[in-house]
């Protein structure tokens, strides 16, 4: 089955762009990329695909507090949350896509990436990252392997996402014990839940990069009637190793293929539908970039994922304001991780999740939801990096939320209850029950603002490497010693936030403090171990528990300057820092460094053009043996032309910009900071086909 479907997606995205110089002659061509479902949205039925635009209105901007937010149950608008919650979509998704996910949504608050290049980039979420920090595909996580090491790319794909949704602090209520610094859910329709408008549509997408002479091209097309609709979609990746400041950064290239193929049967009933997808990526290492000249290959990652995905829902079962809906999903995947052309450490993981959540509405108007999560997966490693040992972990969780709106307040509850069991092959097994609590409420003061606060507790179970890792990390140069007696870590986080809103201006700020008891992070004991293959002496760091401190602050707002005959502009500032500290006094590695940023965009008679900078500052709160790194500002622009052909058809040229002043600029939260430089200043130019 992997092979045929592999076979097929190769045919469709071969089809896919093959028609694409066609549409971008107005052959079949579609109406514009939409930023956000209308206010007016069926929150039960969210659009399929975002690519409509829409209505013109004095803020200026799309506006995406009204995007309905899939992630969760009671289907909500953003404005409507209490929880710290982002979306990244249309024209502004279009402008920040790229090859990982965590670069993807670097320009929002509180969201930076982890560097690994450009062919790993987790989110870090508030100083937060790996295990803590939970990524989904439509809902259901991703079942990658990317926690394990840093080196490791998330199995998603950017470019197909209709919108990326970012629930900033504890989810652990919704997603269980890894989500307990927040989630990433990317939402690309692969299932279809509503018909396709027109009853036909889709689009397609070809660039291509500077830096890396490098090309993305992407297709998808959704087709149905009244009561079934399908879909296709396929992304093809060639970056070649990028240039920096300093010269060629070697063995940076990325190869990728993806392809899915989905249908569903729909009615005023609800939907049930499946999908099937096949995932390939290709990329290099460079923190082991081998020596071309000499006739050595650095070490590189062949990745490879087979998906499928049943998903349903029932509308209105139990009344007005009620669903009920289902989903499954299985994954197989592995990676080979290359040293030159020998095969060296392989990484495989066969995971099954379900999940079923019922919303429904009762008197006095409260709302509620309810669920069941479970999963089970099998992990292993065979060749000299197999540092974790083969191990199954089995997972069951039940949830609820209910919340209570009056005129001026509104009030959400939240429990969670999780049974997780880790069997490594070779060790006594461990058995761990997070718990997880939430209270939050929201204000509205006035018309234009409104005050929100949540109080959280959550807690997780230690992931496999935490726990069983022993033996040599090479991605990361050093032995790793995990500890099989690690307890649930706890968080306890308050948050306050206040949010503004008038024709004038869009406005949100937020601080939050976390207490965590019993936190799991590396330590480096200070002792060393003989790698006798690379002569060489490697660090020895064991995971540990301490209890410890997380500070933070961010903010974004968007002026509305103009709206005139010169066209609409907007001015929109955000900014973030976050610090986290031991108990005991220390501080944690590896935390990312304060930003600020600025950017001043313009619309007018289907043009529109942004420029924009952000200071990443320096990061000198550094953990022992860990090093300060610069800061850096990274300038960056964007300019496009819509044109409408018909009400069925537009056509878009974009021109993007980024560090375009050349600066040297070295992530602090990568192991790789010393030895690799971020992109030279770059363009990005293409053409996106909408019918």
């Amino acid at each position: 089955m992997p092979g045929l479907l592999y076979s097929r997606t190769r045919l469709a995205l071969a089809l896919g762009l093959a028609l694409s110089p066609a549409l971008a002659l107005g052959l079949a061509l579609s109406p514009a990329l939409a930023l956000a479902a209308p206010a007016g949205a069926d929150a039960a039925n969210p659009p399929t695909d975002n690519r409509h635009p829409a209505e013109a209105n004095d803020r200026h901007i799309k506006d995406l507090n009204a995007v309905v937010v899939t992630a969760s149950p009671l289907r909500d608008t953003a404005d409507a949350l209490s929880k710290p919650t982002e979306v990244l979509a249309g024209e502004r998704l279009d402008e920040n896509r790229a090859a990982s996910l965590g670069e993807t949504i670097s320009s929002l608050p509180g969201v930076q990436s982890s560097n690994f290049g450009p062919g790993v980039g987790r989110p870090i979420l508030r100083g937060l990252d790996g295990p803590r920090v939970e990524v989904l595909s439509n809902g259901m996580a991703s079942e990658d392997v990317s926690t394990v090491s840093q080196d490791h790319s998330p199995a998603v794909e950017p470019f197909l996402a209709d919108q990326i949704e970012v629930l900033k602090g504890p989810s652990t209520l919704l997603y269980g014990s890894g989500a307990i610094g927040g989630i990433v859910n990317v939402v690309d329709g692969r299932i279809p839940e509503a018909a396709i408008e027109g009853g036909f549509s889709g689009r397609a997408e070809m660039r291509f990069d500077t830096v890396s002479d490098g090309n993305t091209d992407m297709f998808r097309v959704d087709g149905g009637g009244d009561t079934f609709a399908l879909h296709a979609d396929g992304v093809y990746r060639n970056n070649k190793d990028y240039d920096t400041p300093d010269g060629k950064q070697a063995n940076t290239f990325i190869d990728t293929k993806t392809g899915a193929v989905g249908g569903s049967l729909l009615g005023d009933w609800g939907f049930v539908g499946a999908s099937a997808s096949r995932y390939e990526n290709d990329y290099g290492n460079p923190g082991e970039p081998g020596d071309l000249a000499a006739g050595e290959r650095g070490v590189w990652l062949k990745m490879r994922q087979d998906r499928y995905d049943l998903k349903g829902g029932l509308t209105d079962p139990w009344g007005e304001g009620s669903s009920l809906r289902f989903s499954f999903g299985h994954t197989d995947y592995s990676h080979i991780e290359y040293e030159g052309e020998e095969e060296g450490t392989t990484f495989e993981k066969n995971a099954n999740e379900g999940r079923v959540e019922a919303a429904f509405a009762w008197g006095n108007g409260w709302k509620g939801a309810a669920g069941l999560q479970g999963g089970d997966s099998t992990f292993k490693a065979i060749g000299e990096e197999a540092f974790v040992p083969e191990t199954k972990t089995r997972s069951l969780g039940a949830f609820g939320v209910a919340r209570k709106n009056w005129e001026a307040f509104q009030l959400d509850f939240g429990a969670r209850i999780d049974q997780v069991k880790s069997n490594p092959v070779d060790g006594p097994s461990r058995d761990f029950n997070p718990l997880s609590l939430s209270v939050a409420g929201g204000w509205r003061l006035s018309e234009q603002w409104r005050l929100t606060a949540n109080l959280d507790h959550a807690e997780r179970a230690p992931a496999e490497e935490e726990l069983f890792s022993d033996g040599p990390h090479l991605a990361t140069l050093a032995y790793e010693i995990g500890n099989p007696e690690l307890s649930e870590e706890a968080a306890n986080q308050f948050e306050l936030g206040l949010q503004y809103q008038s024709a004038l201006m869009d406005a949100k700020v937020a601080a939050y403090y976390n207490r965590f008891d019993d936190f799991i992070y590396l330590v480096d004991t200070g002792d060393t171990w003989y790698f006798e293959e690379e002569d060489e002496e490697l660090p020895i760091r064991q995971w540990s528990q301490a209890d410890a401190r997380f500070l933070g602050f961010e903010g974004e707002a968007t002026f509305h300057l103009a709206d005139n005959d010169t066209g609409t502009w907007d001015l929109r500032m955000f900014g973030d820092t976050v610090r986290g500290r031991l108990a005991e006094g220390g501080n944690l590695p590896r935390i990312a460094p304060s930003r600020l940023g600025a950017q001043l965009r313009w619309e007018a008679n289907g043009w529109r053009a942004s420029l924009g900078a952000t200071r990443y500052n320096k990061q000198d709160k550094v953990a022992a043996n860990e090093t300060p790194t610069d800061g850096y500002t990274l300038v960056d622009a964007h300019v496009a032309y819509h044109r409408d052909v018909n009400d069925r058809a537009a056509w878009e040229v974009f021109l993007d910009g980024n560090n375009l002043t050349g600066q040297d600029a070295r992530v602090h939260t990568s192991f790789l900071k010393d030895s690799v430089l971020l992109p030279d200043r770059n363009l990005s130019f293409g053409v996106r086909v909408f019918f």
